[in-house]
């Protein structure tokens, strides 16, 4: 069975689609700017991407430490992850 996009079963399905959907209406969330990270490699595997954000990173952990503190980095290094994963499922589905 091949996987589609934001399915759920894949690890961080989820993420990624709320990223997308966020991307297509303007909005700056952890989840769009977790895909605008991740846009070079989603678009290679055939995912289209709406306009990414400009400094993903930076702007992803100055998120993250308004919302979590000091605990920001062990989450942007979560969230990768979970970016990641999906990235590499994503490639064995194709």
């Amino acid at each position: 069975m091949k996987a589609e996009l934001g399915d759920d079963s894949l690890p961080g399905g989820d993420l990624v689609r709320d990223g997308l959907t966020d991307l297509a209406a303007g909005r700056e969330s952890t989840a769009s700017l977790l895909v605008s990270i991740g846009a070079p490699k989603l678009r290679a595997c055939g995912i289209e991407v709406p306009a990414a954000i400009d400094e993903p990173n930076l702007r992803l952990y100055r998120l993250l430490q308004r919302t979590h503190g000091d605990a920001a980095h062990s989450r942007y290094n979560a969230l990768i992850r979970r970016l990641v994963s999906y990235e590499r499922a994503l490639e064995c589905a194709r």
